[in-house]
């Protein structure tokens, strides 16, 4: 649990002492519940930047009081610390009970709607629904149950079966509409005329960001001299939250926001002035694939957050391998892209941020299983101690094993090969290997080419310094076929 009200006066004088609220919902006297409700009817849904905090959908009040006994550990990782050069504390979202940081929201907004519809009489409560393929609908089927509270979940069919059996079991009602999430919220909207359900938006709705917003209030009690703070970005609801809790209590720390290229809604928000449509392409990132933020949550944001940093597929593999490998930490992609920014060759490996106190927020870690071993070969092949390649060789007898004794001598374990005859059309007496090797990194690798090449190998490798990192074999031959 947060420490109380007097508690966050000692540690930041200069927060105003209007905005300090005590840490429970049954505290909140009816006087703030009706300045909290005329707030929220009169915000201004319009695209111009806003100028005043008093217009912003939510404030350090909201989030304040959303402070429950959610919390997670904020602890600095030596492995990585050393890795980046400064120091880098690690927020585990992932160790919520259902594996993600989305309990925060969910929580908060089932307790206002509990409490709204008994101050109204209403003590048969009518429900909630939601779209979601995941996190989201995980929070919300768990919460209920705790709370008393029914929930329906409109899933796409594309939804993970482990994270629908899951929500079954939680004893939600589950939905399975639609071939993307646009469609199953298009559905769950229509459930709500239906049956009369309140629609709970996983990103944008006030509640949810406050409830976000907590993550914020624990790094700056957990972490005394921050620097920085890197969240990641899909509807913009975390950043949103947590960023005006960071600037409130400690408005000289820095809010980045990281998101996938494949899936740069904020960055389109941004350049647009507003919330956007934008195409979405498939990401590592699954969790951050938002078409199109949300109009409060970019609100907050654009108000909030200091920068944004785009992040390739390669980097985002490599992150979800460091925190495997430094961490012992199972994460999705959308969770370990906070990361990225920091890792050598990031936008902020650089001198200025050398020694610093960073926090990543790890905000959950519902990955599949076959999801992570194509994440782990990925992250294994961005760091090149997993290579593929062509070689040409000779189709007389020996050929092939001359090729495997030059990758021993290398030690270069072969983890895979394939003899192709037919595609090769410019000598009938030479073949082409498709190899795979499991190697010890950039200078192995490097070892291994300089190798073949002296021998005579023609070879085409794959080119995983591709930003965007498509996999396909590309490169141009070493040497002219012999």
């Amino acid at each position: 649990m947060l420490r109380g009200s007097s508690s966050l006066l000692q540690r930041f004088p200069k927060l105003p002492k209007g905005r300090l609220l005590l840490r429970s919902f049954a505290t909140i006297d009816d006087e703030q519940q009706q300045e909290d409700e005329s707030k929220q009817s009169n915000i201004e849904h319009n695209s111009e930047p806003t100028t005043s905090e008093d217009q912003l959908p939510i404030n350090f009040s909201d989030i304040s009081r959303a402070s429950l006994a959610i919390k997670a550990s904020c602890k600095r990782s030596y492995f990585l610390s050393e890795l980046c050069g400064m120091n880098v504390y690690l927020k585990k979202e992932l160790d919520q009970f259902t594996g993600s940081f989305k309990e925060r929201g969910a929580r908060n907004t089932l307790i206002l709607l509990k409490r709204q519809w008994e101050e109204s009489g209403i003590f048969n409560y009518p429900g909630v629904t939601a779209a979601s393929a995941g996190n989201h609908a995980l929070a919300l089927s768990y919460h209920g149950r705790e709370l008393g509270i029914p929930v329906t979940v409109v899933m796409p069919v594309v939804a993970p079966l482990a994270k629908v059996d899951k929500c079954r079991q939680f004893g939600a009602n589950v939905v399975i509409h639609g071939a993307h999430i646009g469609e199953s919220k298009l559905h769950s909207e229509e459930l709500c005329a239906e049956q009369g359900l309140t629609y709970v938006n996983g990103y944008d709705d006030p509640p949810i960001m406050a409830g976000a917003g907590t993550i914020g209030i624990e790094i700056c009690d957990q972490v005394p001299d921050l620097d920085a703070v890197i969240v990641p970005v899909g509807g913009a609801g975390l950043i949103g939250g947590v960023s005006c809790a960071v600037k409130t209590l400690m408005p000289d720390c820095k809010v980045f926001g990281v998101e996938p290229y494949f899936s740069a809604s904020y960055t389109a928000a941004l350049a647009a002035n507003k919330p956007v449509e934008t195409l979405i392409e498939p990401t590592l990132a699954d969790g951050l694939a938002v078409p199109k933020v949300g109009s409060h949550a970019f609100q907050m944001a654009r108000h909030y957050v200091d920068d944004t940093f785009l992040t390739t597929e390669r980097e985002i593999a490599i992150a979800c391998l460091r925190l495997i490998e430094n961490e012992k930490l199972v994460v999705e992609g959308g969770g370990a892209i906070g990361l990225t920014p920091i890792l050598p060759g990031g936008p902020m490996d650089t001198p200025e941020w050398k020694g610093k106190n960073v926090v990543v927020p790890i905000c959950g870690g519902n990955i599949d299983t076959t999801t992570l071993g194509r994440v782990i070969d990925r992250g294994l092949a961005a760091d090149q101690r997993l290579v593929r390649f062509v070689a040409t060789v000779s189709d007389r007898p020996g050929g092939i094993a001359r090729l495997t004794s030059l990758l021993s001598a290398e030690e270069a374990s072969v983890k895979d090969i394939y003899h192709e005859r037919s595609w090769l059309q410019s000598s009938v007496s030479n073949v082409q290997m498709r190899c795979v090797l499991e190697l010890r990194g950039r200078e192995h690798a490097q070892r291994v080419k300089e190798a073949l090449a002296r021998e005579g190998y023609p070879t085409k490798w794959d080119d995983t310094e591709d930003p965007l990192n498509s996999g396909d074999i590309k490169g141009t031959e070493c040497l002219p076929v012999v």
